[in-house]
Order: structure tokens, then C-alpha cells, then sequence
């Protein structure tokens, strides 16, 4: 009799779809302090323009995380946490659960040309589920809290709610088209590269299929992501941040932003941006690979105990 190891059990749909999900808000948990400085510096030259000022409130990662703790208390790095959750479990579900399942769908291949479908598929329909969730994340996260000052919002239910009283429906999906562009960036840049760096470490037997294995496709998937998805990322958290009025649609907005201040501002954010796309795939790969073994493991106990 033939004893399958551990790295040659399969998982199923449903423990890729649980475990991409769960793995996912465990990054958001860790990482989302890097996320809110991100959104911040990314929207600081629009608030400059807004208050007439020309003095920088945030400089740097670490220097805007300072800032934050000082001036609006340390719970502020976690403005819309529970909205990052949310999205995190019905997005990160769909656009890494569903990735493999995907491929097969398109062919049995694992081409190059079959991984950029996959991921531009999962990304596209993630974005139909979650887009809700990432407005009101978004918005949380931008708003500044100052001492007996009025809020934007008062929790993630009433975000919900206020959106859709002044803005209607269609608010809470504003900036859907450059989130399905940038989510559709990000997830080949993603799932393809952490896919095939992990598949040519196995197969020049550089690692085994383990944690160092993981943690190295991981760091690579998180850089491509970040340069090739920062542009978007930015015009996104700006158009989803704006009011009524402001921009008439995201390419709009691209060219306000080009206009006002330049090629770099797309770039803004990027070193937050690195930081935490890079910690939070080594993060999220690392779970879910163990998430899907431990799962796979069990039901495999479950099925066949003896």
C-alpha cells in the first residue's frame, strides 16, 4: 500500500475557499496599520488642495503612523478594521479560494496565458461581492478624528447607511470599474507570481513545499504587486474617498491627480504600500498554505480514521 505524504494531499474548493478567506483576515489583523498610513499619504495631496495648505501633515510610513497615534490615539490605525474584515472574508474567498478552480475551469494547462485568466476572473468577481465593503474601509480609514470633532461616520453600520441615504446604491460601489482594473492587476500580479516563483523553487529543488518555500514566493508576489499596482491603487482610494462632485469618473481623477501634482503622485504611498502588500502576503500565503494542509489533513483523519 502507497502512504500519500502530506504534501501530495489535495484540498477541496471548500477548504481553499475557508482558507483563503480566514488567512486573509489574519494579514488584515497584522498589517492593516501600514494600510491605513497607505491611504492616508495617498490622499494627503487632496487634502491639501481642499484646506489650501501646502505644509506635508504626513511624511513617511512610520512617520505618518507617528503622527496618527499622536494626534488621533492609537485606535485610529485601525479606522475600518471591521469593514477590512468583512471584505477580506467575502473578497480574498472568491479571488485566491476560487484561483485554482479557475484554471481548471479555462483548461487543464498551467500556461502562463491560463494563470492571467484565472486571476482576472477571480479578481473581477471578488470586486462584484466585496466593493461595498471596500468603500466604507476606505472612507473609515481617511477620516480623521480629532478631539470633539464631528465624525464622517459614527460606525460601520451607519457608513453603510449614509452612503446609500446621500449617495444612493450606486454609492457603495463607487469606483467599481477601477477596483475590478486594479483587482485584476493585483491578482495576476499576485496568485501568478506567488504561482510560478513557488513552482520553479520546486522545481529546481532549491526548497521543499514548506514554510521557507512560502515565505520567499510570498516576498516576490508582494513586490511585483506593488509596482505594477500602485497607480491604480491610488487613483482608487482617491475616487472611492471623494464626494459628490468631485471627480465625474476615475479617469477623471487620474488626470486631476496628473494635472495637480504630477507622475509621482501615483506613486504616492508607495513604501507604506510595500510594507504592507509585502507583509501581508508573506502573512496570508503562509497561513493558507497551513490552513489548507491542517484542513486537508483533518478531513482526511475525518474520512478515513483508521
Amino acid at each position: 500500500m502507497v502512504t500519500v505524504k502530506p504534501t501530495d494531499l489535495v484540498p477541496s474548493a471548500g477548504i481553499k475557499f475557508f482558507g483563503a478567506g480566514t488567512a486573509a483576515c489574519i494579514a488584515d489583523l497584522i498589517t492593516f496599520p501600514l494600510d491605513t498610513a497607505k491611504v492616508r499619504l495617498q490622499i494627503q495631496g487632496e487634502s491639501q488642495k481642499v484646506e489650501g495648505s501646502g505644509v506635508l501633515k504626513y511624511r513617511g510610513v512610520f512617520g505618518t503612523i507617528k503622527t496618527m497615534v499622536r494626534t488621533e490615539g492609537a485606535r485610529s490605525l485601525y479606522n475600518g478594521l471591521v469593514a477590512g474584515l468583512q471584505r477580506q472574508m467575502s473578497f480574498a474567498s472568491v479571488r485566491i479560494g476560487l484561483y485554482d478552480s479557475m484554471k481548471q475551469f479555462y483548461t487543464r494547462g498551467a500556461g502562463i496565458v491560463t494563470r492571467l485568466m484565472a486571476g482576472c476572473t477571480t479578481g473581477a468577481m471578488a470586486v462584484a461581492f466585496a466593493q461595498p465593503t471596500d468603500v466604507v474601509k476606505v472612507r473609515f480609514q481617511a477620516q480623521v478624528r480629532v478631539a470633539d470633532g464631528e465624525r464622517r461616520y459614527n460606525s460601520t453600520l451607519d457608513a453603510y447607511k449614509t452612503i446609500a441615504r446621500d449617495e444612493g446604491v450606486r454609492g457603495l460601489w463607487r469606483g467599481c470599474m477601477p477596483n475590478i482594473t486594479r483587482n485584476a492587476i493585483v491578482n495576476c500580479a499576485e496568485l501568478v507570481t506567488y504561482d510560478m516563483i513557488k513552482e520553479l523553487i520546486l522545481k529546481y529543488d532549491l526548497m521543499t513545499d514548506n514554510l521557507p518555500c512560502h515565505f520567499t514566493a510570498a516576498f516576490g508576489a508582494g513586490f511585483c504587486t506593488t509596482v505594477v499596482a500602485s497607480p491604480v491603487d491610488v487613483v482608487k482610494t482617491r475616487f472611492m474617498n471623494s464626494g459628490n462632485g468631485q471627480y465625474t469618473s476615475a479617469i477623471n481623477c487620474a488626470l486631476t491627480m496628473l494635472r495637480n501634482e504630477g507622475p509621482a503622485a501615483f506613486y504616492k504611498g508607495f513604501m507604506p504600500s510595500f510594507l504592507r502588500l509585502g507583509s501581508w502576503n508573506i502573512v496570508m500565503f503562509v497561513t493558507y498554505e497551513q490552513i489548507k494542509r491542517s484542513m486537508t489533513r483533518a478531513q482526511q483523519y475525518w474520512e478515513s480514521p483508521f
